[in-house]
């Protein structure tokens, strides 16, 4: 019988969120504990942590927050038994947390480089395999936020395509791995969102780029946390019991633009492009 969603459909749920404190993380956990889950968000910053799970407790649900930095195992380990002596083990993990600037390689340390693979790469692995002795098996969801950087290639972004493109590939083989469990790994690739860390503090610090990126987007608009934390409920219900090793793009076609059809509609410049068989006016 096929799940169609309706209220609290992850009720008894219990989720994981690391950088859940802002952006769409926190309306991942949001989403989440308003569907039925008892949910533990995790950051770097005490008060944020212990701010983010009241809101969460305002909305009637059960919430932890929990401080930890992913790039120390130990502590993350810590922070899921907490969650699940807590709780009762682990259901749903999303690794959200990440690290940004815009610099170009030649002008970037190896240690600010580094510093990128640790939080994103290595912390979405050690988020992962920290996890690991608490999940419920069968039927543990995995989710990492990852980004168009993955596939895209983008100037002053060598650590953050690096970083994003390892993780995509760390969900493909936890996915084989795990799958005999019955545990699933998936991702989720944002493109540009309006109120998130990155786009906010490094992206639209460059005049007009706000209405460029909008332009250049194939639906456009700019991503909202909703459409992210949509995304993120189908990962962790039933409906997407059978998918796994798969990165869902919510990212308004942004993975897909090329740079030739950047900004253009659909039939844009038909008329005068000589290379286009028919110019729209059908193949006769």
């Amino acid at each position: 019988m096929s799940m169609t969603y309706g209220e609290r459909i992850l009720e008894g749920k219990v989720a994981y969120v690391a950088g859940g404190t802002r952006s769409f993380n926190l309306a991942i956990a949001k989403r989440y504990a308003g569907h039925g889950a008892k949910v533990t968000v995790m950051s770097r910053t005490v008060d944020r942590t212990e701010q983010a799970a009241q809101e969460i407790r305002d909305m009637g649900a059960e919430a932890l927050g929990l401080p930890g930095d992913v790039r120390d195992y130990d502590r993350i380990y810590e922070t899921m038994k907490e969650t699940a002596e807590t709780f009762g083990g682990l259901d749903i993990v999303v690794a959200g947390q990440a690290g940004n600037f815009y610099a170009p390689a030649v002008g970037m340390s190896a240690n600010a480089f580094k510093s990128v693979i640790d939080i994103d790469l290595i912390g979405t692995f050690n988020v992962f395999k920290a996890s690991w002795d608490f999940l419920t098996k069968p039927g543990s969801s995995l989710i990492a936020i990852t980004a168009p950087e993955a596939v895209r290639p983008l100037p002053f972004q060598a650590h953050v395509c690096s970083a994003k493109a390892g993780i995509n590939m760390l969900i493909k083989v936890l996915a084989i791995e795990w799958g005999p469990e019955g545990v699933r790994v998936n991702g989720i690739s944002p493109g540009p969102i309006e109120d998130s860390w990155g786009m906010e503090n490094v992206i639209l610090k460059i005049p007009g780029m706000y209405d460029k990126i909008k332009e250049g987007t194939p639906l456009r608009r700019w991503g909202t946390s909703n459409d992210i934390s949509d995304g993120a409920l189908f990962l962790a219900s039933d409906a997407s019991g059978y998918i796994t090793g798969t990165v869902l793009d919510v990212d308004g076609g942004v993975s897909v633009q090329t740079t030739e059809s950047e900004g253009k509609k659909a039939t844009e410049g038909y008329e005068d492009d000589q290379r286009i068989r028919g110019r729209g006016k059908g193949d006769r």
